[in-house]
C-alpha cells in the first residue's frame, strides 16, 4: 500500500541502514535510568520509578512489568473514513486542541492508504507505533526520549532539550514539539514548551488497569476497531489475534518490531 500523505507506509525492501545500533542504544537506555532519578512527572510520580518498572504496593497503579509488551491491533476494515471517534477521545484526554491552534501537537491522527494497482483506499488511525527499537530513543543526546521495560515509548519532559532529532528520525511523523505556553494542564499528562511529545499509549490509564481514551472511545461507538492488550501472553485476545491473523507492521522493512500493528492493509 502506498499512502497519500507523506507518510511512507509499506515497502518490501529491507533497510539495513534504518536498523538501530545496538550498543548507542544501550548507552542511551542506561543514561535515560540513570539521570533522572529525582525527576517528578505528575504529583507523587518519579519518572524513574515508571522507567524501571516499581510497582505501587497501594494497588493503585500496577506501574510497569518487564513481563508484558502492550500493544495494539488496529482492523482497518472496522475503521471507517470521515470518523474521527478516537482522534477526539485522544484530545479531550490528553488535554489537546485537536488541531484548533495551528501549533499544537497530535497524539493520533487519521491516515488515508490507497493501493496503487486496485485504487482501493482504506483510512486508518496512525500514532507513535511504541516500536521495540524505536529510533527516536537511539538519537536522543540526552536520553530524554525512552522506551519502558513493557515497550511503552516516552519522552522525560525534564531533561528534553527541544533538539528534534526523534522528530526527524520517527518513520510515522509521530512526535510533536510543543511551541506555545500552555496552561490548565491535566495532572497525569505532563507537557511542556519546548519539549517534544507523542502518544503515551495513555499510560497513566494503563497503569491503573484501564484501556487508552482512543480504544475505550472506540469500543464505545460500536466500531471495536482497536484491540488493546498483552502481546507476550499467549492467552490475550491481541496475541491469539497477532498469532492466527494476516497482521502487518507499518514499514516493517525497517525491522522495528513495532507494538501497533493492523489488519487488512
Amino acid at each position: 500500500m502506498n499512502s497519500e500523505n507523506s507518510t511512507p507506509e509499506n515497502t518490501n525492501s529491507v533497510d539495513t541502514e534504518a536498523k538501530p545500533n545496538a550498543s548507542r542504544r544501550g548507552f542511551l537506555g542506561i543514561a535515560a535510568t540513570a539521570g533522572i532519578a529525582g525527576a517528578l512527572i505528575a504529583p507523587g510520580v518519579r519518572l524513574i520509578e515508571v522507567a524501571q518498572a516499581a510497582p505501587a504496593t497501594d494497588g493503585a497503579s500496577k506501574g510497569a512489568d518487564s513481563k508484558v509488551r502492550w500493544g495494539m491491533l488496529i482492523d482497518s476494515g472496522k475503521c471507517s473514513s470521515g470518523c474521527t471517534d478516537c482522534v477526539t477521545a485522544c484530545n479531550t484526554e490528553n488535554g489537546l486542541s485537536g488541531g484548533t491552534l495551528p501549533t499544537d501537537s497530535q497524539w493520533i491522527r487519521k491516515i488515508e492508504i490507497k493501493e496503487v494497482k486496485t485504487g482501493k483506499t482504506q483510512s486508518l488511525p496512525m500514532m507513535c507505533q511504541h516500536c521495540a527499537e524505536p529510533p527516536c530513543v537511539d538519537v536522543c543526546p540526552t536520553g530524554a526520549s525512552f522506551k519502558r521495560v513493557d515497550g511503552i515509548v516516552l519522552v522525560d519532559k525534564h531533561i528534553c532539550i527541544g533538539c528534534r532529532y526523534c522528530v526527524m528520525a520517527c518513520p510515522y511523523k509521530a512526535r510533536s514539539f510543543v511551541h506555545e505556553p500552555l496552561s490548565n494542564q491535566k495532572p497525569d499528562v505532563p507537557r511542556g514548551m519546548g519539549t517534544v511529545e507523542g502518544c503515551t499509549l495513555c499510560v497513566h490509564k494503563v497503569d491503573k488497569g484501564e484501556s487508552p481514551a482512543c480504544v475505550s472511545a472506540c469500543a464505545s461507538a460500536g466500531h471495536e476497531a482497536i484491540l488493546f492488550g498483552d502481546l507476550n501472553n499467549p492467552e490475550s485476545d491481541i496475541a491469539k489475534k497477532v498469532a492466527t491473523l494476516a497482521t502487518r507492521q507499518v514499514r516493517e522493512n525497517l525491522d522495528l518490531n513495532t507494538g501497533v500493528r493492523y489488519i487488512g492493509i
